[in-house]
């Protein structure tokens, strides 16, 4: 079937949000009279969130005492500065103009909530060209259920099979399958140093956002 949307994961496959969510991280610590750490600790958790971010960043397990503190005060810090460092990553803005230049819809369907999505969006001028951001906020079940691709895809009146989903996460290649598209895994997101998206049954794997113009070249002359 023709290729009529690519839908994006956001935080690792649209976006390098890391910069923010490092700057925070070190701003605590440094608030707290410690050193910086490693951006390469706080990057490779980015997928995990901000219990993970938290976790690593002070050495501590979720169910410490003082933890859930911690945890507030980073996304409260982070809903005030989601889209300082934020920028989308190399490639992107090319690949959405070619996207856009065949004529396809393209959108996000993320697990980061609507309070920190739509901002972002709204910041890189991204929300307009969007044609749909689907957040948890959305639905019951977050990816890697097929609940937000289905939700997506009957909102745009596509059938999923016509519809690609990119992200670097196995939660979002699980979905995007489980809701009947095609996947596509990158490995330039936020990878986590023991896993391999190669491994993930994604349709097609690449490092770099600009190789998924051969992609959409052959999904536009596929019948």
């Amino acid at each position: 079937m023709r290729l009529r949307a690519v839908l994006f994961d956001m935080d690792g496959t649209l976006l390098d949000s890391a910069p923010d969510f490092i700057a925070i991280c070190q701003a605590m610590r440094v608030e707290r009279g410690l050193e910086p750490i490693a951006e390469k600790l706080i990057r490779d958790q980015v997928s995990g969130g901000a219990r993970a971010m938290v976790s690593v960043t002070f050495g501590m397990d979720p169910q410490d005492e003082g933890f859930e503190p911690l945890r507030l005060e980073f996304l409260d810090r982070y809903q005030r500065h989601c889209a300082v460092l934020t920028r989308p990553f190399d490639g992107i803005n090319e690949l959405l103009d070619d996207i856009e230049h065949a004529k396809l819809i393209w959108g996000v369907v993320t697990n980061k909530p609507l309070r920190f999505a739509e901002p972002i969006m709204q910041q890189l001028g991204l929300a307009k060209r969007s044609a749909i951001l689907i957040c948890p906020d959305h639905v019951k079940n977050s990816k890697p259920d097929p609940e937000p691709m289905i939700l997506a895809c009957k909102t745009l009146g596509l059938d999923p099979a016509s519809v690609l989903f990119v992200g670097d996460d196995l939660r979002d290649i699980e979905s995007g399958r489980a809701a009947g598209t095609k996947t596509a895994a990158v490995t330039y997101g936020y990878i986590h140093p023991q896993d391999n998206p190669r491994n993930w049954g994604a349709d097609v794997v690449v490092d770099h956002p600009l190789q998924l113009r051969s992609v959409l070249d052959n999904a536009l002359c596929s019948c």
